[in-house]
Protein backbone atom coordinates (compact mmCIF):
# COMPACT_ATOMS: atom_id res chain seq x y z
CA UNK A 1 0.00 0.00 0.00
CA UNK A 2 2.95 2.55 1.06
CA UNK A 3 4.82 1.60 -2.60
CA UNK A 4 1.28 2.42 -4.64
CA UNK A 5 1.20 5.62 -2.44
CA UNK A 6 4.76 6.72 -3.33
CA UNK A 7 3.90 5.56 -6.80
CA UNK A 8 0.77 7.67 -7.35
CA UNK A 9 2.57 10.87 -5.70
CA UNK A 10 5.00 10.58 -7.99
CA UNK A 11 3.19 10.58 -10.94
CA UNK A 12 1.14 13.41 -9.63
CA UNK A 13 4.77 15.41 -9.10
CA UNK A 14 5.91 14.19 -13.07
CA UNK A 15 2.43 15.80 -13.68
CA UNK A 16 2.63 19.01 -12.00
CA UNK A 17 6.30 19.26 -13.81
CA UNK A 18 5.08 18.53 -17.67
CA UNK A 19 1.96 20.94 -17.27
CA UNK A 20 4.14 23.58 -15.31
CA UNK A 21 6.91 22.97 -18.29
CA UNK A 22 4.85 23.28 -20.75
CA UNK A 23 3.19 26.74 -19.25
CA UNK A 24 6.35 28.40 -19.28
CA UNK A 25 7.03 26.88 -22.82
CA UNK A 26 3.84 28.69 -23.71
CA UNK A 27 4.53 32.00 -22.01
CA UNK A 28 8.12 32.11 -23.88
CA UNK A 29 6.41 31.73 -27.05
CA UNK A 30 3.34 33.60 -26.91
CA UNK A 31 4.65 36.67 -24.93
CA UNK A 32 6.95 38.05 -27.60
CA UNK A 33 4.50 37.44 -29.69
CA UNK A 34 1.81 39.07 -27.43
CA UNK A 35 5.09 42.26 -26.97
CA UNK A 36 5.29 42.52 -31.39
CA UNK A 37 1.58 42.51 -31.80
CA UNK A 38 1.26 45.44 -29.11
CA UNK A 39 4.21 47.30 -29.88
CA UNK A 40 2.84 46.63 -33.63
CA UNK A 41 -0.78 48.27 -32.88
CA UNK A 42 0.90 51.24 -30.99
CA UNK A 43 3.16 52.17 -33.97
CA UNK A 44 0.20 51.83 -36.50
CA UNK A 45 -1.61 53.71 -33.96
CA UNK A 46 1.32 56.39 -33.98
CA UNK A 47 1.23 56.64 -37.87
CA UNK A 48 -2.39 57.17 -38.04
CA UNK A 49 -2.22 60.14 -35.78
CA UNK A 50 0.79 61.49 -37.45
CA UNK A 51 -0.57 61.28 -40.93
CA UNK A 52 -3.87 62.61 -39.42
CA UNK A 53 -1.80 66.03 -38.07
CA UNK A 54 -0.24 66.22 -41.69
CA UNK A 55 -3.48 66.08 -43.34
CA UNK A 56 -5.13 68.95 -41.67
CA UNK A 57 -2.15 71.54 -40.79
CA UNK A 58 -1.27 74.36 -42.61
CA UNK A 59 2.70 73.27 -42.00
CA UNK A 60 4.23 71.20 -45.38
CA UNK A 61 5.28 68.42 -42.67
CA UNK A 62 7.65 65.43 -43.25
CA UNK A 63 8.48 62.59 -41.76
CA UNK A 64 12.58 61.87 -41.42
CA UNK A 65 14.59 59.00 -39.95
CA UNK A 66 17.27 60.86 -39.79
CA UNK A 67 18.00 64.47 -39.88
CA UNK A 68 21.02 65.80 -41.96
CA UNK A 69 22.31 67.89 -39.26
CA UNK A 70 22.25 68.32 -35.72
CA UNK A 71 18.55 69.29 -34.70
CA UNK A 72 16.73 70.01 -31.80
CA UNK A 73 12.43 70.08 -31.02
CA UNK A 74 11.77 73.33 -31.21
CA UNK A 75 8.85 72.68 -28.52
CA UNK A 76 11.06 70.84 -25.51
CA UNK A 77 14.39 71.81 -27.02
CA UNK A 78 15.52 68.10 -26.85
CA UNK A 79 18.43 66.64 -29.27
CA UNK A 80 16.62 64.31 -31.69
CA UNK A 81 17.57 62.27 -34.60
CA UNK A 82 14.17 61.37 -36.45
CA UNK A 83 11.26 63.44 -36.33
CA UNK A 84 9.22 65.90 -38.40
CA UNK A 85 10.13 68.95 -40.15
CA UNK A 86 8.31 71.79 -42.50
CA UNK A 87 9.27 72.00 -45.88
CA UNK A 88 8.02 75.64 -46.00
CA UNK A 89 9.49 77.38 -42.82
CA UNK A 90 12.40 75.00 -41.27
CA UNK A 91 10.54 74.05 -37.96
CA UNK A 92 12.01 70.73 -36.93
CA UNK A 93 9.97 68.81 -34.09
CA UNK A 94 10.15 65.78 -31.99
CA UNK A 95 7.18 62.80 -32.50
CA UNK A 96 5.62 62.88 -29.22
CA UNK A 97 5.82 67.35 -29.44
CA UNK A 98 4.56 67.24 -33.23
CA UNK A 99 0.76 67.98 -31.95
CA UNK A 100 1.54 70.88 -29.74
CA UNK A 101 4.17 72.63 -32.43
CA UNK A 102 1.17 72.26 -35.05
CA UNK A 103 -0.79 74.06 -32.88
CA UNK A 104 1.55 76.48 -31.17
CA UNK A 105 3.84 77.91 -34.20
CA UNK A 106 2.60 79.29 -37.58
CA UNK A 107 3.60 78.24 -41.43
CA UNK A 108 4.60 81.10 -43.34
CA UNK A 109 1.79 82.86 -45.09
CA UNK A 110 0.78 82.66 -48.63
CA UNK A 111 -1.76 85.36 -48.83
CA UNK A 112 -1.52 88.07 -46.06
CA UNK A 113 -5.06 88.77 -44.40
CA UNK A 114 -5.93 91.59 -42.26
CA UNK A 115 -3.92 95.27 -42.00
CA UNK A 116 -1.26 93.48 -43.74
CA UNK A 117 -2.42 93.10 -46.76
CA UNK A 118 -3.55 97.21 -47.16
CA UNK A 119 -0.57 98.27 -45.89
CA UNK A 120 1.78 96.39 -48.68
CA UNK A 121 4.47 94.84 -45.99
CA UNK A 122 5.12 92.25 -43.90
CA UNK A 123 7.40 92.19 -40.46
CA UNK A 124 9.76 89.10 -40.10
CA UNK A 125 8.76 85.48 -39.82
CA UNK A 126 11.39 84.62 -36.93
CA UNK A 127 11.87 80.77 -36.42
CA UNK A 128 14.32 79.79 -33.50
CA UNK A 129 16.93 77.22 -33.82
CA UNK A 130 17.94 74.60 -36.50
CA UNK A 131 19.78 77.79 -38.21
CA UNK A 132 21.75 76.97 -41.37
CA UNK A 133 25.32 75.59 -41.12
CA UNK A 134 27.92 78.81 -41.10
CA UNK A 135 25.12 81.37 -41.23
CA UNK A 136 26.11 84.38 -39.74
CA UNK A 137 24.25 86.70 -37.13
CA UNK A 138 22.67 89.88 -39.04
CA UNK A 139 23.54 92.49 -36.33
CA UNK A 140 27.16 91.54 -35.01
CA UNK A 141 28.29 89.23 -37.91
CA UNK A 142 29.25 86.54 -35.47
CA UNK A 143 28.18 82.69 -36.38
CA UNK A 144 25.10 81.67 -35.36
CA UNK A 145 24.10 77.94 -34.31
CA UNK A 146 27.50 77.01 -33.07
CA UNK A 147 25.89 76.07 -29.69
CA UNK A 148 25.03 72.53 -28.99
CA UNK A 149 21.17 73.10 -28.24
CA UNK A 150 18.35 75.34 -29.42
CA UNK A 151 19.17 78.40 -29.93
CA UNK A 152 19.18 81.51 -32.46
CA UNK A 153 17.01 83.17 -34.81
CA UNK A 154 16.17 82.79 -38.62
CA UNK A 155 13.76 84.82 -40.50
CA UNK A 156 11.62 81.78 -43.37
CA UNK A 157 11.26 84.87 -45.95
CA UNK A 158 14.72 86.44 -45.63
CA UNK A 159 16.42 83.87 -44.23
CA UNK A 160 18.42 86.64 -41.91
CA UNK A 161 19.87 84.69 -38.23
CA UNK A 162 19.80 86.50 -35.61
CA UNK A 163 21.48 85.52 -32.30
CA UNK A 164 19.46 84.76 -29.15
CA UNK A 165 21.35 87.89 -27.28
CA UNK A 166 20.80 90.08 -30.48
CA UNK A 167 17.00 89.53 -30.68
CA UNK A 168 15.74 92.88 -29.56
CA UNK A 169 12.16 93.89 -29.53
CA UNK A 170 12.50 96.23 -33.30
CA UNK A 171 13.61 93.17 -35.10
CA UNK A 172 10.98 91.05 -33.87
CA UNK A 173 8.37 94.10 -35.47
CA UNK A 174 10.89 95.30 -38.08
CA UNK A 175 9.46 94.99 -41.62
CA UNK A 176 11.09 91.81 -43.41
CA UNK A 177 13.36 93.05 -47.12
CA UNK A 178 12.45 89.59 -48.37
CA UNK A 179 16.52 89.20 -48.54
CA UNK A 180 18.79 88.24 -51.78
CA UNK A 181 16.09 86.73 -54.02
CA UNK A 182 13.34 89.69 -53.13
CA UNK A 183 13.19 89.89 -57.09
CA UNK A 184 12.51 86.60 -57.40
CA UNK A 185 9.72 86.33 -54.61
CA UNK A 186 6.03 86.57 -54.87
CA UNK A 187 5.10 88.61 -51.33
CA UNK A 188 1.76 87.62 -49.50
CA UNK A 189 0.19 90.97 -49.30
CA UNK A 190 0.50 91.02 -53.43
CA UNK A 191 -1.63 88.26 -53.56
CA UNK A 192 -3.84 89.82 -51.64
CA UNK A 193 -4.59 92.93 -53.32
CA UNK A 194 -4.51 90.99 -56.88
CA UNK A 195 -7.32 89.08 -54.98
CA UNK A 196 -9.20 92.51 -54.14
CA UNK A 197 -8.48 93.58 -57.23
CA UNK A 198 -9.83 90.94 -59.05
CA UNK A 199 -13.12 91.44 -56.73
CA UNK A 200 -13.30 94.62 -58.07
CA UNK A 201 -13.06 93.96 -61.71
CA UNK A 202 -9.66 95.45 -62.45
CA UNK A 203 -7.06 93.61 -64.65
CA UNK A 204 -4.04 96.37 -64.57
CA UNK A 205 -1.44 94.34 -62.19
CA UNK A 206 1.53 95.88 -63.91
CA UNK A 207 1.18 98.63 -61.43
CA UNK A 208 1.39 96.53 -58.06
CA UNK A 209 4.65 96.08 -58.33
CA UNK A 210 5.81 94.84 -54.48
CA UNK A 211 8.48 96.95 -52.82
CA UNK A 212 8.20 99.60 -55.46
CA UNK A 213 10.97 97.59 -57.40
CA UNK A 214 11.41 97.82 -61.34
CA UNK A 215 13.29 94.75 -62.03
CA UNK A 216 10.92 92.60 -60.23
CA UNK A 217 10.89 88.77 -62.10
CA UNK A 218 9.24 86.37 -59.92
CA UNK A 219 9.81 82.96 -60.77
CA UNK A 220 7.80 79.60 -60.69
CA UNK A 221 9.30 76.69 -59.83
CA UNK A 222 7.96 73.59 -61.76
CA UNK A 223 9.23 69.98 -60.30
CA UNK A 224 9.07 66.75 -61.81
CA UNK A 225 9.71 64.50 -58.96
CA UNK A 226 9.68 61.25 -61.28
CA UNK A 227 12.27 62.72 -63.62
CA UNK A 228 16.19 61.11 -63.49
CA UNK A 229 17.62 60.49 -60.27
CA UNK A 230 15.11 61.21 -58.04
CA UNK A 231 16.28 64.31 -56.49
CA UNK A 232 12.85 66.22 -56.82
CA UNK A 233 11.49 65.81 -53.47
CA UNK A 234 14.35 67.43 -52.12
CA UNK A 235 13.87 70.52 -54.39
CA UNK A 236 10.41 71.17 -53.95
CA UNK A 237 11.73 71.64 -49.74
CA UNK A 238 14.69 73.90 -50.78
CA UNK A 239 12.75 76.19 -53.05
CA UNK A 240 9.58 76.16 -50.58
CA UNK A 241 11.94 77.41 -48.04
CA UNK A 242 13.47 79.91 -49.90
CA UNK A 243 10.54 81.52 -51.85
CA UNK A 244 6.95 81.71 -51.41
CA UNK A 245 5.12 78.04 -51.12
CA UNK A 246 2.49 78.92 -54.03
CA UNK A 247 5.17 79.80 -56.36
CA UNK A 248 6.47 75.86 -56.74
CA UNK A 249 4.50 73.22 -57.73
CA UNK A 250 5.05 69.36 -57.94
CA UNK A 251 4.38 68.37 -61.33
CA UNK A 252 3.16 64.85 -60.42
CA UNK A 253 0.26 66.55 -58.50
CA UNK A 254 -0.86 69.37 -60.50
CA UNK A 255 -0.28 69.63 -64.75
CA UNK A 256 1.77 72.59 -66.20
CA UNK A 257 -1.22 74.16 -67.77
CA UNK A 258 -3.42 74.59 -64.24
CA UNK A 259 -0.02 76.10 -62.63
CA UNK A 260 0.93 78.34 -65.27
CA UNK A 261 -2.11 80.26 -64.67
CA UNK A 262 -0.22 82.02 -61.97
CA UNK A 263 1.42 83.52 -64.65
CA UNK A 264 -1.82 85.75 -65.69
CA UNK A 265 -1.48 87.42 -61.98
CA UNK A 266 1.41 88.87 -62.09
CA UNK A 267 3.34 91.88 -64.34
CA UNK A 268 3.54 91.20 -68.39
CA UNK A 269 6.54 89.54 -69.59
CA UNK A 270 7.91 89.72 -66.25
CA UNK A 271 7.56 86.26 -64.92
CA UNK A 272 10.59 83.56 -65.54
CA UNK A 273 9.80 79.59 -65.06
CA UNK A 274 12.08 77.14 -63.55
CA UNK A 275 11.79 73.49 -65.03
CA UNK A 276 13.44 71.05 -62.96
CA UNK A 277 13.29 67.84 -64.96
CA UNK A 278 14.86 66.48 -67.89
CA UNK A 279 14.08 67.02 -71.91
CA UNK A 280 10.25 65.16 -71.68
CA UNK A 281 9.52 67.54 -68.74
CA UNK A 282 10.29 70.63 -70.38
CA UNK A 283 8.57 70.01 -73.53
CA UNK A 284 5.38 68.61 -71.28
CA UNK A 285 5.86 72.18 -70.01
CA UNK A 286 6.38 74.33 -73.37
CA UNK A 287 3.47 73.35 -75.31
CA UNK A 288 1.13 73.92 -72.01
CA UNK A 289 2.68 77.25 -72.70
CA UNK A 290 1.15 77.18 -76.55
CA UNK A 291 -2.02 76.24 -74.79
CA UNK A 292 -2.00 79.58 -73.21
CA UNK A 293 -1.13 81.22 -76.41
CA UNK A 294 -4.06 79.83 -77.86
CA UNK A 295 -6.05 81.34 -75.19
CA UNK A 296 -5.14 84.75 -76.45
CA UNK A 297 -2.52 85.02 -72.87
CA UNK A 298 0.09 85.85 -74.70
CA UNK A 299 0.98 89.22 -72.27
CA UNK A 300 1.49 86.41 -69.44
CA UNK A 301 3.82 83.85 -71.39
CA UNK A 302 6.95 83.29 -69.27
CA UNK A 303 10.29 82.76 -69.83
CA UNK A 304 11.53 79.47 -69.20
CA UNK A 305 14.99 78.32 -67.58
CA UNK A 306 15.88 74.55 -66.66
CA UNK A 307 17.42 72.44 -64.05
CA UNK A 308 18.50 69.21 -65.88
CA UNK A 309 17.17 66.18 -63.83
CA UNK A 310 16.72 63.87 -66.99
CA UNK A 311 19.00 61.12 -67.98
CA UNK A 312 19.94 63.08 -71.75
CA UNK A 313 19.41 66.55 -71.03
CA UNK A 314 20.53 67.68 -74.30
CA UNK A 315 18.39 70.64 -74.49
CA UNK A 316 19.46 72.20 -71.07
CA UNK A 317 23.23 71.45 -72.17
CA UNK A 318 22.57 73.62 -75.33
CA UNK A 319 20.72 76.37 -73.32
CA UNK A 320 24.07 75.83 -70.46
CA UNK A 321 22.10 74.63 -67.95
CA UNK A 322 24.87 71.51 -67.49
CA UNK A 323 24.38 68.13 -68.41
CA UNK A 324 22.88 66.83 -65.49
CA UNK A 325 22.44 67.84 -62.13
CA UNK A 326 22.93 65.72 -58.48
CA UNK A 327 22.70 68.27 -56.17
CA UNK A 328 26.55 69.74 -56.40
CA UNK A 329 25.25 73.53 -56.87
CA UNK A 330 23.25 75.25 -53.77
CA UNK A 331 19.67 76.22 -54.55
CA UNK A 332 20.69 79.78 -53.81
CA UNK A 333 22.72 79.93 -56.72
CA UNK A 334 20.49 78.18 -58.76
CA UNK A 335 18.20 81.08 -58.10
CA UNK A 336 20.83 83.46 -58.73
CA UNK A 337 21.89 82.09 -62.19
CA UNK A 338 17.83 82.19 -63.08
CA UNK A 339 18.11 85.95 -62.06
CA UNK A 340 21.50 86.36 -64.13
CA UNK A 341 20.25 84.76 -67.72
CA UNK A 342 19.78 86.09 -70.51
CA UNK A 343 16.35 85.51 -72.92
CA UNK A 344 16.79 83.51 -76.28
CA UNK A 345 14.37 82.19 -78.60
CA UNK A 346 14.31 78.65 -79.22
CA UNK A 347 12.52 77.23 -82.32
CA UNK A 348 9.96 74.34 -82.03
CA UNK A 349 8.62 72.40 -85.10
CA UNK A 350 5.48 69.73 -86.25
CA UNK A 351 6.58 66.36 -86.94
CA UNK A 352 3.47 64.89 -89.06
CA UNK A 353 3.43 61.04 -89.21
CA UNK A 354 0.74 59.97 -92.15
CA UNK A 355 0.73 56.33 -92.33
CA UNK A 356 1.24 54.87 -95.64
CA UNK A 357 -2.35 53.83 -97.51
CA UNK A 358 -4.97 55.36 -94.95
CA UNK A 359 -5.05 58.67 -96.25
CA UNK A 360 -9.06 58.64 -95.54
CA UNK A 361 -9.09 56.48 -92.66
CA UNK A 362 -6.55 57.48 -89.83
CA UNK A 363 -5.77 60.89 -88.38
CA UNK A 364 -1.74 61.53 -88.99
CA UNK A 365 0.34 61.40 -85.68
CA UNK A 366 1.51 65.06 -84.72
CA UNK A 367 4.64 65.51 -82.39
CA UNK A 368 5.57 68.94 -81.28
CA UNK A 369 9.99 68.41 -81.50
CA UNK A 370 12.37 71.03 -79.14
CA UNK A 371 15.62 68.97 -79.62
CA UNK A 372 15.79 65.99 -82.78
CA UNK A 373 13.94 63.04 -84.90
CA UNK A 374 15.89 60.44 -85.94
CA UNK A 375 15.49 57.09 -87.70
CA UNK A 376 17.35 54.03 -86.90
CA UNK A 377 19.97 52.46 -84.49
CA UNK A 378 19.50 55.55 -81.44
CA UNK A 379 15.71 55.41 -82.01
CA UNK A 380 16.04 51.03 -81.47
CA UNK A 381 18.29 52.10 -78.80
CA UNK A 382 15.37 54.22 -77.01
CA UNK A 383 12.70 51.98 -77.82
CA UNK A 384 14.31 48.93 -76.15
CA UNK A 385 15.35 51.13 -73.30
CA UNK A 386 11.62 52.58 -72.76
CA UNK A 387 10.45 49.03 -73.03
CA UNK A 388 12.48 47.57 -70.67
CA UNK A 389 11.70 50.83 -68.24
CA UNK A 390 7.85 49.83 -68.44
CA UNK A 391 8.09 46.34 -67.57
CA UNK A 392 10.79 47.45 -64.50
CA UNK A 393 10.64 50.88 -63.81
CA UNK A 394 11.99 51.00 -60.03
CA UNK A 395 14.89 49.88 -61.20
CA UNK A 396 15.31 53.21 -63.29
CA UNK A 397 16.11 55.35 -60.29
CA UNK A 398 19.97 56.72 -61.38
CA UNK A 399 21.02 58.43 -64.47
CA UNK A 400 24.02 56.18 -64.19
CA UNK A 401 22.05 52.62 -64.19
CA UNK A 402 19.78 54.34 -67.18
CA UNK A 403 23.16 55.14 -69.37
CA UNK A 404 24.40 51.88 -68.64
CA UNK A 405 21.26 50.46 -69.96
CA UNK A 406 21.74 52.43 -73.17
CA UNK A 407 25.00 51.67 -73.82
CA UNK A 408 23.98 47.47 -73.35
CA UNK A 409 21.64 48.09 -76.22
CA UNK A 410 23.56 50.21 -78.62
CA UNK A 411 26.44 47.27 -77.94
CA UNK A 412 24.11 44.50 -78.91
CA UNK A 413 22.87 46.51 -82.34
CA UNK A 414 26.52 47.06 -82.93
CA UNK A 415 26.13 42.90 -84.15
CA UNK A 416 23.10 42.70 -84.73
CA UNK A 417 22.60 45.66 -87.00
CA UNK A 418 18.75 45.59 -87.31
CA UNK A 419 18.53 48.73 -89.33
CA UNK A 420 20.91 48.22 -92.36
CA UNK A 421 20.69 49.32 -95.81
CA UNK A 422 18.39 51.94 -94.56
CA UNK A 423 19.21 54.19 -97.36
CA UNK A 424 16.92 51.34 -99.54
CA UNK A 425 13.60 52.11 -97.57
CA UNK A 426 14.03 55.51 -97.19
CA UNK A 427 13.85 58.80 -99.47
CA UNK A 428 14.34 61.89 -98.11
CA UNK A 429 13.50 65.31 -99.40
CA UNK A 430 14.94 68.54 -97.94
CA UNK A 431 13.26 71.81 -98.66
CA UNK A 432 11.68 69.78 -101.48
CA UNK A 433 14.63 68.87 -103.32
CA UNK A 434 15.89 64.70 -103.07
CA UNK A 435 18.57 63.96 -101.73
CA UNK A 436 20.98 60.97 -102.57
CA UNK A 437 21.49 59.15 -99.70
CA UNK A 438 25.00 56.99 -98.70
CA UNK A 439 24.89 53.53 -97.48
CA UNK A 440 23.33 54.43 -94.00
CA UNK A 441 21.45 52.44 -91.07
CA UNK A 442 20.20 56.27 -89.17
CA UNK A 443 18.70 59.51 -89.95
CA UNK A 444 19.42 62.39 -87.43
CA UNK A 445 16.98 65.89 -87.66
CA UNK A 446 18.73 67.93 -85.46
CA UNK A 447 16.67 71.42 -83.80
CA UNK A 448 19.64 71.75 -81.18
CA UNK A 449 23.26 71.28 -80.88
CA UNK A 450 23.47 68.80 -78.37
CA UNK A 451 22.54 65.38 -79.20
CA UNK A 452 22.73 61.35 -77.65
CA UNK A 453 23.33 62.76 -73.53
CA UNK A 454 26.08 65.39 -74.49
CA UNK A 455 27.49 64.79 -77.96
CA UNK A 456 27.87 67.91 -80.51
CA UNK A 457 26.82 65.84 -83.30
CA UNK A 458 26.69 68.36 -86.34
CA UNK A 459 29.95 69.13 -85.61
CA UNK A 460 31.69 66.03 -84.78
CA UNK A 461 35.27 66.20 -84.78
CA UNK A 462 35.49 69.59 -86.00
CA UNK A 463 38.00 69.71 -88.49
CA UNK A 464 35.79 70.17 -91.45
CA UNK A 465 34.11 73.68 -92.18
CA UNK A 466 30.59 73.53 -91.98
CA UNK A 467 27.76 75.98 -91.51
CA UNK A 468 27.32 76.66 -87.52
CA UNK A 469 24.68 74.88 -86.51
CA UNK A 470 21.58 77.26 -84.10
CA UNK A 471 18.35 76.39 -82.66
CA UNK A 472 16.48 79.96 -83.50
CA UNK A 473 17.56 80.23 -87.38
CA UNK A 474 14.65 78.62 -88.40
CA UNK A 475 16.89 75.61 -90.16
CA UNK A 476 16.93 72.35 -89.32
CA UNK A 477 20.36 69.92 -89.81
CA UNK A 478 20.08 66.85 -91.31
CA UNK A 479 23.03 63.78 -90.69
CA UNK A 480 23.54 60.21 -91.27
CA UNK A 481 24.93 57.84 -89.51
CA UNK A 482 26.58 54.21 -90.48
CA UNK A 483 25.56 52.56 -87.03
CA UNK A 484 25.51 52.44 -83.71
CA UNK A 485 30.01 51.69 -83.53
CA UNK A 486 29.51 55.16 -85.57
CA UNK A 487 27.64 57.28 -83.02
CA UNK A 488 29.87 56.07 -80.66
CA UNK A 489 32.77 57.29 -82.55
CA UNK A 490 31.40 60.26 -82.93
CA UNK A 491 30.24 60.81 -79.06
CA UNK A 492 34.48 60.58 -78.09
CA UNK A 493 35.56 63.06 -81.58
CA UNK A 494 37.21 60.07 -83.42
CA UNK A 495 34.83 60.57 -86.61
CA UNK A 496 32.17 62.87 -88.46
CA UNK A 497 28.68 62.42 -89.16
CA UNK A 498 27.11 62.31 -92.70
CA UNK A 499 25.71 65.92 -92.96
CA UNK A 500 23.19 65.72 -95.56
CA UNK A 501 22.25 69.31 -95.58
CA UNK A 502 20.00 71.82 -93.58
CA UNK A 503 16.84 73.01 -94.93
CA UNK A 504 13.55 74.62 -93.46
CA UNK A 505 11.32 71.84 -94.09
CA UNK A 506 12.04 68.20 -94.06
CA UNK A 507 10.12 65.44 -95.76
CA UNK A 508 10.92 61.57 -95.44
CA UNK A 509 9.46 59.00 -97.22
CA UNK A 510 9.64 55.33 -95.35
CA UNK A 511 8.56 53.17 -98.45
CA UNK A 512 8.83 49.82 -96.83
CA UNK A 513 9.14 47.63 -93.52
CA UNK A 514 8.61 48.64 -90.35
CA UNK A 515 11.37 50.93 -88.29
CA UNK A 516 12.19 52.93 -84.81
CA UNK A 517 11.37 56.14 -84.63
CA UNK A 518 11.77 58.99 -82.03
CA UNK A 519 10.67 62.50 -81.51
CA UNK A 520 12.74 63.83 -78.48
CA UNK A 521 13.46 60.28 -76.80
CA UNK A 522 10.04 59.70 -77.25
CA UNK A 523 10.42 56.38 -79.48
CA UNK A 524 8.07 53.94 -81.08
CA UNK A 525 8.15 51.18 -83.92
CA UNK A 526 6.76 52.61 -87.15
CA UNK A 527 5.61 51.19 -90.04
CA UNK A 528 5.46 52.49 -94.08
CA UNK A 529 4.36 56.13 -94.05
CA UNK A 530 5.31 59.93 -94.94
CA UNK A 531 7.24 62.09 -91.80
CA UNK A 532 7.04 66.19 -92.54
CA UNK A 533 8.36 68.24 -90.26
CA UNK A 534 7.71 72.08 -90.43
CA UNK A 535 8.31 74.93 -88.41
CA UNK A 536 5.49 75.40 -85.55
CA UNK A 537 6.38 78.18 -83.25
CA UNK A 538 9.36 80.18 -80.92
CA UNK A 539 9.52 79.46 -77.42
CA UNK A 540 11.15 82.26 -75.06
CA UNK A 541 13.93 80.19 -73.11
CA UNK A 542 16.70 81.57 -70.87
CA UNK A 543 20.33 81.27 -71.62
CA UNK A 544 22.98 80.77 -68.75
CA UNK A 545 26.52 81.94 -69.99
CA UNK A 546 27.93 80.44 -66.67
CA UNK A 547 28.18 77.10 -68.17
CA UNK A 548 28.51 77.21 -72.12
CA UNK A 549 31.65 75.74 -74.18
CA UNK A 550 33.42 77.13 -76.88
CA UNK A 551 31.30 76.19 -79.48
CA UNK A 552 28.26 77.02 -77.46
CA UNK A 553 30.13 81.28 -77.35
CA UNK A 554 30.87 80.74 -80.73
CA UNK A 555 27.11 79.42 -82.29
CA UNK A 556 25.86 82.44 -80.17
CA UNK A 557 28.23 84.88 -81.19
CA UNK A 558 27.07 84.63 -84.91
Amino acid sequence: AAGLERSSAGMEGAAVTDWSLALWTLSAVLLPVLITVWCSFQRSRRQLLIRDIFRKSKHDWHYTDLFGQPSYCCVCAQHILHGAFCGCCGLRVSERCLKKADQRFQCKEIVTRGAGAARGSMSHHWVRGNVPLCSCCAVCKQQCGSQPKLCDYRCAWCQYTVHDDCMVDCLKTEECTFGEFRDLIIPPYYLATINQMRKDKRISYEKVVPYGREHWMPVIVLANTRSGNNMGETLLGEFKMLLNPVQVFDLSKIAPAKALQLCTLLPCNAVRVLVCGGDGTVGWVLDAIDEMKIKGQEQSIPQVAILPLGTGNDLSNTLGWGAGYAGEVPVEQILRNVMEADGIKLDRWKVQVTNKGYYNLRKPKVFTMNNYFSIGPDALMALNFHAHREKTPSLFSSRIINKAVYFFYGTKDCLVQECKDLNKKVELELDGERIELPNLEGIIVLNIGYWGGGCRLWEGMGDEPYPLARHDDGLLEVVGVHGSFHCAQIQVKLANPVRLGQAHTVRLILKSSKMPMQVDGEPWAQGPCTVTITHKTRALMLYHSGEQTDDDASSLSE
